[in-house]
């Protein structure tokens, strides 16, 4: 073997290690695990959720829903409770899964880092079908998406009303929140925007703050409108969606910069995770403690 092949293999060698260190690797998926205050404690007096008549609505015409009511143990009936609404109720009111509600406040509330809290869980309407059989129509885009004052009023004059026939709930907004996920964090921060004097608690987790039905102008909004007495804990993810309808991540990098511009009372956490409430639901716990800081001082 000459000398000269003999340093030839050397410099493949030598290349071949090169560009095995540069080349980039992929980055582990990021994992996201609960906390105690997302677990069943042994201690905690657990709350009860019931599962209500499916309701069919009058401000959304033609839609029927299901929904679910949470009531913590230390409801007394007598001292009016806060209130806190979340859409696509049927995925936050589980007591397994991302979100685990239910549990969460059973937790917090007990330690006394949340106020007594009734929950409602919200899923979004469908048009049922014309055809005996057949599959309903899913309302959910122009629910949650559309930027008006629509989802509040079902709010307002349908379903706090009936849940108010059978448990005290506070009327003031500090003693209101709301949130949701992806185009339920959006609808969200919509029914404070158009109602603050209803709702002054929002939280949003992957929230769609793009051009779905015109959410991309929020941050503009913000930025030339007189404060509202709004506070906001939003949640998104690096690996969230970039489709037609924009850039989650970026959106709400800009939701992020419009409410630090105008100082408004807010946290935002960005992870490393995409379109789904994995960390989120592990994040269930300290947003909640946040969100309700300002009543648990009082």
């Amino acid at each position: 073997m000459s000398r000269a092949f003999v340093w030839l293999i050397g410099v493949f060698v030598a290349s071949s290690l090169v560009l095995a260190e540069d080349t980039p690797k992929p980055k582990p998926k990021a994992v996201y695990e609960h906390g105690p205050d997302s677990e069943e404690q042994k201690d905690v007096p657990r709350g009860k959720v019931t599962k209500m008549p499916a309701w069919t609505s009058k401000v959304f015409a033609d839609t029927v829903r299901d929904w679910w009511v949470y009531v913590p143990s230390q409801y007394d009936g007598k001292t009016p409770a806060c209130v806190m609404v979340f859409q696509d109720g049927q995925w936050y009111q589980q007591s397994k899964g991302d979100f685990r509600v239910p549990t969460v406040f059973d937790n917090l509330i007990h330690q006394g880092k949340m106020p007594v809290t009734i929950g409602v869980f919200l899923n979004p309407g469908v048009v049922p079908s014309a055809k005996e059989g057949g599959k309903g129509r899913q309302n959910r885009s122009f629910e949650y998406d559309t930027l008006s004052d629509q989802y509040a009023k079902f709010l307002e004059k349908e379903i706090l009303p009936e849940v108010a026939k059978t448990y005290k709930l506070r009327t003031d907004a500090a003693g209101r929140g709301i949130g949701g996920i992806s185009s339920g964090g959006i609808c969200a921060f919509t029914v404070a925007w158009q109602r603050p004097d209803l709702f002054s608690k929002v939280l949003s987790h992957v929230g769609s703050f793009t051009n779905i039905r015109g959410g991309d102008v929020y941050p503009g909004i913000i930025r030339k409108t007189e404060k509202k007495p709004i506070r906001c804990y939003l949640q998104d993810g690096t690996k969230d969606l970039d489709n037609l309808h924009g850039n989650w991540p970026l959106a709400n990098l800009q939701m992020e910069a419009a409410l630090k511009f105008k100082k408004y009372d807010f946290k935002f956490v960005m992870g490393e995770g995409g379109h789904n409430g994995k960390h989120g639901g592990v994040l269930m716990p300290e947003s909640m403690e946040w969100l309700w800081a300002p009543e648990v001082k009082k």
